[in-house]
């Protein structure tokens, strides 16, 4: 980042545009929602002439959670779609101001958290108004951990979140006085209509696994942990020609996710040299498959750990399968399942999984959940 994002001419909040007619299946959601074809036909009819108006469509609250979970049910990247119908949606669109939204946002994580079952909870504060004005969560997540770049340019952290961490830096963030790769985050969140402001976050809120593995004792001694739910923040929701551009939810870790992708990508925390060289491995060729049986330590590292700790987790074989039986009950209720191939197949012993041998389409859909621009670069 060249300058500072809060002091540019760019309103973050203007991310939006006004609402816009959907497509004719735009409201099919309706027709799940309620159980009366009479009922869904007539909301059909208020909700179009809403749009055509240039209004944001007024859902009720049983229409806003069947639109998240068709959302979820929709989202072709997503393995776990097989839980879709037990998200819980939490009706906050009368909230637009930031320090409201907070406190919200806390209630969410919270209720993900629980007492380690991990609830899959969706949480929609107020849409996009007709003049593009509309609430931002900055964050990625809601929990993460910061990535501070030294001038050499090395990170010390995460480097996915090494801009947002200056970011937090430039609008005055005090991060702990002896800075670790695992330093959580502050949010950063903007009102409808307000400038975005650094909020920390409350002691203990954020629920951590210590990573430890079930024979390695000397595993503890790395200091390795990550945070038990990923609450997905930055992306919107689009129902009814409507954006909710702040509508963070969250379902559960599937064990890869942080074994061989977070914790192991080069571009990540680049674990697999560090951890091969502990395990006495030779790392000097490709043939000694040295990355292979690092990934099976960890990923074992990983699932025994949140077994431990209580928390709820899905390894890459039993989602694979989850998410085989939900294609099952698709077809059974005559929908088409939009996949991508890429993102459903786990990244590890991809070809002992059902979803590696699948032909996979993607497709629009809606409701849905929308990639934004990020809030401090112009749209």
């Amino acid at each position: 980042m060249s300058k500072c994002p809060f002091h540019s001419h760019h309103d973050a909040s203007a991310v939006s545009p006004p609402p816009t007619l959907p497509p004719v299946d735009g409201w099919s959601f309706l027709d799940e929602a309620h159980s009366s074809p009479e009922t869904a036909a007539l909301r059909r009819i208020l909700l179009s002439d809403a749009a055509r108006a240039g209004a944001a469509p007024s859902l009720t609250a049983r229409e806003l959670t069947w639109a998240g979970r068709i959302a979820w049910r929709n989202s072709s990247r997503c393995i776990g779609r097989l839980h879709w119908r037990s998200l819980q949606v939490r009706d906050a669109r009368h909230l637009e101001r930031a320090a409201d939204i907070v406190g919200s946002l806390e209630e969410h994580l919270r209720l993900a958290q629980g007492d380690g079952r991990v609830r899959s909870i969706l949480t929609v504060f107020a849409p996009a108004t007709a003049g593009g004005h509309a609430p931002r969560i900055w964050n990625h997540q809601l929990c993460g951990y910061a990535g501070y770049r030294s001038r050499g340019g090395a990170i010390l952290g995460d480097p996915r979140n090494a801009a947002f961490t200056r970011a937090a830096l430039e609008l005055g963030w005090q991060p702990p006085s002896e800075r670790t790769a695992f330093d959580l985050l502050p949010w950063i969140v903007a009102g409808a209509r307000e400038r975005p402001r650094l909020f920390p976050l409350p002691p203990g809120l954020v629920r951590e696994v210590s990573l430890r593995h079930p024979h390695y004792a000397w595993f503890g001694e790395l200091g390795l942990r990550w945070y038990a739910v990923p609450v997905i923040s930055d992306m919107g929701l689009h129902v009814a020609g409507t954006d909710f551009t702040a509508a963070p939810f969250n379902g559960w870790y599937m064990s890869t996710e942080i074994a061989a992708r977070d914790l192991t990508d080069p571009h990540r925390y680049d674990l697999l040299p560090t951890l091969a060289a502990r395990l006495g491995l030779d790392a000097t060729r490709p043939a000694t498959l040295w990355k292979d049986r690092v990934l099976l330590e960890l990923n074992l590292t990983v699932l025994h750990s949140f077994e431990q700790a209580g928390v709820r987790m899905v390894d890459h074989h039993t989602a694979s399968e989850e998410f085989v039986r939900f294609l099952a009950r698709e077809k059974a209720a005559h929908r088409e399942v939009s996949a991508r191939w890429d993102w459903i197949v786990p990244p590890m012993s991809s070809s002992t999984t059902p979803v590696f041998h699948m032909a996979m389409r993607e497709f629009p859909s809606t409701p849905e959940f929308r990639y934004q621009p990020a809030p401090w670069s112009p749209a």
